[in-house]
């Protein structure tokens, strides 16, 4: 195949692009509310396996090392297949957009862990023992001086994660969700022309990810403030 054999002019249709445009933004909902859920609950659990693995109890430790190994080692889309495929061979079934954000949300779940955890530990233990000096318990230190700080600290790798869940919110597709990515295939099969649909699919995509990275400096700027801002 030479230079000359690529056909330029079915690299994008621009009429097509128009006109399946409303059709493509209507799985838009679900690929938001995919994300925004499946974030949600993996920071909640994530924050529960952070601190069971930070746990000098070995009942919460291993548990939790365990856990987040599996989750990170394991492709996301083999765990949505599971839940959603797999798991009426045992007698339980989902819905796909369940199944989606369960599997997003176990599976987020162990990466936020782990940059909790790194958070948590990179506070100074001197802020600790001094919180303990004064009389502050161990869940009240870790409310009221190690979780803020820490959150500081996590916000930009947390806000990757987020936008990672967007863009992995099309293998959501995969287990027929009917969200952006699924319904550019259906557009390309009926119209056979899956490079326009693709294209506007990745510019959707990337204006979705680019909203929320001027949503991620924003949040750092104030938190920045809120920590440099001079005591009364």
């Amino acid at each position: 195949m030479s230079f000359s054999d690529i056909k330029w002019d079915a690299i994008f249709d621009l009429d097509l692009a128009i006109e399946s445009f409303p059709y493509l933004l209507g799985g838009l909902p679900n690929t938001l509310w995919i994300s925004f859920v499946s974030m949600f609950f993996g920071l909640v659990l994530g924050l529960v396996l952070a601190l069971g693995k930070l746990s000098p109890t070995r009942l919460l430790r291993y548990p939790s090392t365990f856990y987040i190994s599996f989750m990170r080692g394991v492709p996301i889309l083999i765990i949505l297949f599971i839940l959603y495929s797999g798991f009426p061979f045992i007698g339980i079934e989902f819905a796909a957009l369940t199944a989606a954000i369960l599997g997003f949300s176990l599976n987020s779940a162990a990466y936020i862990a782990e940059i909790i955890r790194s958070s948590i530990r990179a506070i100074d233990d001197g802020q600790v023992e001094a919180a303990r000096s004064l009389g502050m318990g161990r869940w009240l230190t870790l409310k009221g001086v190690v979780l803020p700080q820490a959150t500081r600290i996590a916000l930009p790798p947390l806000s990757n994660v987020f936008l990672d869940l967007i863009k992995a919110s099309s293998l959501a597709a995969m287990i027929t969700v009917p969200e952006i990515f699924n319904k550019a295939k259906i557009v390309g099969g009926r119209e056979f022309d899956y490079m326009t649909v693709y294209i506007v699919v990745a510019l959707i995509y990337w204006t979705i990810c680019t909203i929320m990275s001027f949503f991620q400096e924003w949040l750092e700027r104030h938190f920045e403030r809120y920590l440099d801002s001079p005591k009364r």
